[in-house]
């Protein structure tokens, strides 16, 4: 056992949550490595300042760069705004340090491949942040799709809806300007994962995406909104199966709406994050009178479950996949073996979106190219 300096850009939203879960990760899975929160950095002193009050870091950075190239900082996590990914990553990467990023890897598909590169020339451990594809419910239905509990898969619906701007009269915000910032920036990316982990690659693609809301309220009248509230998309995927993608920040409704339906030959699943402890399986075993589906609660059985309740149906909660994030980042940098999503997982992502907007222009199918 052993003591690894973290250092963190960001101490925001996902910033409390990454200090959060190395904080308690050790404890949590009793790891080889031990985080030491060493070093973090905000956009000015002052923010840096507040963070290492509030999470217990060592110290803090006057910037980025500082915190990089500090020898006592081990292992980098990237928890600030995506313009800033890739000159992060690719100044850690030249040091030789792993880099935790969070999704989407950076704010466009140029700068997703030249991170994937740099990451890949250096030899360096990677990861992205995709957390909800970690909880044990769909850690469990990737599971039974490897078993074929449910045959061959044949149809696959996902979505990642929210309603935080469903509101006409809500004032314009930094969310309504550029496309990194709008829904197929910050909400598709996470189902596309999750379509991709779960189906495998999609080959082809037709979307259409929009701005539902045009203008906003600001302080000198109204703001044009330039970037995209919803989005979807027909997909065909490697294996031959069909699949529809739906995203939206307009959803009236909907708080944490990752949800799936995959149909097989067998059976099917449903999963919806707004009930992450459960999945719903259907089986055609048995008399017809008797099939429907069965809720399943996840528990100590499931993946990843145990290390944080012994009690079935107790649930875990969005902390905890932050946490299973941190113990695979450490896990990877202790036995030196790439921990899936790689930054290549982030490209594949970052690749399928580009040909989603490319495909709204010109309303055609597209083929999505290969990484």
């Amino acid at each position: 056992m052993r003591e690894i300096g973290i250092g963190l850009i960001g101490g925001g939203y996902m910033g409390k949550a990454h200090a959060v879960a190395y904080s308690a990760v050790g404890a949590v899975f009793n790891t080889l490595l031990r985080p030491r929160l060493e070093m973090v950095a905000g956009s000015t002193l002052g923010s840096s300042e507040r963070y290492r009050a509030a999470y217990g870091f060592d110290r803090a950075a006057n910037n980025w760069q500082a915190l990089v190239s500090d020898p006592r900082v081990e292992a980098v996590v990237i928890a600030a705004p995506q313009t800033t990914h890739r000159a992060i990553a690719e100044a850690a990467f030249a040091l030789g340090k792993p880099v935790f990023c969070e999704k989407p890897l950076g704010a466009s598909l140029d700068d997703a491949r030249a991170m994937v590169a740099a990451a890949e020339s250096a030899g360096v451990i990677n990861m992205i942040g995709f957390n909800y594809v970690r909880t044990p419910a769909t850690q469990f239905v990737r599971q039974l799709l490897a078993d074929g509990v449910i045959g061959d898969v044949t149809w696959f619906r996902g979505e990642h809806t929210e309603d935080f701007m469903s509101d006409p009269r809500a004032p314009a915000t930094w969310r309504c300007h550029g496309r990194a910032n709008g829904c197929m920036g910050d909400l598709a990316p996470h189902m596309i994962n999750c379509a991709l982990a779960l189906m495998g690659d999609i080959t082809e693609l037709s979307a259409r995406i929009e701005t539902v809301h045009a203008s906003r309220s600001g302080p000198d009248g109204p703001v044009p909104v330039n970037n995209d509230d919803h989005g979807q998309m027909m997909v065909r995927f490697a294996s031959g199966a069909m699949g529809h993608l739906y995203f939206s920040r307009v959803a009236t409704g909907r708080k944490m709406g990752y949800a799936y339906e995959i149909h097989g030959t067998k059976g099917a699943i449903r999963f919806d994050q707004e009930d992450q402890n459960a999945i719903w399986l259907y089986k055609t075993d048995g008399p017809e009178a008797q099939r429907g589906f069965t809720k399943i609660l996840t528990g100590p059985a499931h993946p990843d479950y145990l290390p944080f309740c012994q009690g079935p149906g107790h649930g875990t909660g969005y902390q905890d996949q932050i946490i299973i994030e941190a113990r695979d980042f450490l896990r990877a940098i202790e036995t030196g073996a790439p921990v899936w999503p790689t930054f290549r997982e982030g490209l594949k992502v970052a690749e399928v979106i580009e040909t989603a907007f490319a495909s709204a222009e010109d309303g055609a199918w597209l083929i999505v190219p290969t990484v």
